[in-house]
């Protein structure tokens, strides 16, 4: 399942070293991540706190597109 999350500043600089350790995700426009349950839990776990914007079973974000990362 995937995860759309939004990081404030100091936690988006704690969380990259353990996203990159993670399988790809996705960046969209207005610093939303797209990550799997897997990184979240490992970001959790890791105490790097965020918002939970969306989950895949949930309604598409509207407005967004993005690339690959």
């Amino acid at each position: 399942m995937k995860i759309a999350v939004r990081f404030s500043d100091k936690e988006e600089i704690k969380a990259l070293p353990i996203l990159l350790r993670h399988s790809a995700g996705m960046m969209l426009p207005s610093d939303v991540y797209v990550i799997s349950e897997d990184a979240a839990r490992s970001l959790r776990d890791a105490g790097v706190r965020f918002q939970e914007l969306s989950r895949e079973s949930s309604a598409p974000l509207q407005g967004v597109g993005g690339e690959r990362i």
